[in-house]
């Protein structure tokens, strides 16, 4: 999971695209999101757009972004039962 950042405003108000990459099939979602989504907002739309189409993943690798090393992120994957696992800068 990253984020692409800085990019031009939509209409909508988007700003960013959130990756999210299944390394075993090597499918992947890019999702429209506002830069300024809140930690509380990116469960809601990853329910909706990953674990409705594919269930909930056993583990997850992501970078350090304070969005997924949050006290409530951490808390809403413990409860899904994934275990989260947190890349160095630079290298996924």
């Amino acid at each position: 999971m990253d984020f692409i950042t800085k990019l031009p405003r939509t209409a909508r108000g988007v700003d960013a695209i959130w990756v999210i990459v299944d390394r075993l099939t090597k499918s992947a979602h890019f999702l429209a999101i506002s830069e300024s989504s809140s930690a509380e907002r990116l469960p809601e739309i990853y329910v909706l757009e990953v674990v409705a189409r594919h269930g909930v993943p056993t583990s997850i690798v992501s970078d350090r972004d304070m969005r997924f090393t949050s006290r409530f992120w951490k808390k809403f994957h413990e409860e899904l039962g994934t275990r989260l696992h947190f890349s160095t800068a630079y290298h996924p």
